[in-house]
């Protein structure tokens, strides 16, 4: 085959396939992702004003025990197999809060339990969150860097 007729070949294939893909609903889509992840920060305000109204919490320990409260949840509703069916239905709305990082923990380490306690629930917890956590290390660094040498020349 020549360029010319490679070329219409190859369009012409991607429009066969393309043909077959239902289309795909973006506003829905977002709509969905906003409205549960919005929820899940609702949930999360909530945990929050009740900690501190029921138990008198307030700064950090307000906040670390609002995350693992959160962290909790999504853990237990992923073992309920729970979770995997709200992200289906809500995508990144999901993923995004604390609870969706709870959930690519324990995904995993569910999934590879059979395979042991160290090569499969240890080896692949972190598959899914691994790299998260050395990207939020390396980028909090990175940070903290930037901001020591600001400091040092009166900028921040």
């Amino acid at each position: 085959m020549t360029g010319k007729h490679k070329e219409n070949f190859n369009q012409n294939y991607l429009n066969y396939v393309n043909s077959f893909d239902p289309p795909t609903k973006h506003f829905k889509n977002c709509f969905r992702a906003f409205m549960v992840g919005g929820l899940i920060c609702c949930i999360g305000q909530f945990l929050r004003y009740m900690l501190e109204r029921l138990f008198g919490l307030s700064g950090d320990v307000l906040a670390g025990t609002v995350s693992i409260f959160l962290i909790f949840l999504g853990t237990f509703l992923t073992g309920l197999g729970v979770y995997d069916r709200i992200g289906r239905n809500a995508g990144a709305g999901s993923i995004v809060p604390i609870t969706g990082f709870a959930n690519s923990v324990a995904s995993p380490a569910m999934e590879f339990k059979t395979e042991g306690f160290i090569y499969g629930l240890a080896a692949k917890m972190f598959i899914v969150a691994g790299p998260i956590i050395v990207y939020g290390v390396l980028v909090g660094a990175t940070t903290g860097i930037v901001y020591y040498i600001l400091g040092l020349f009166g900028v921040v």
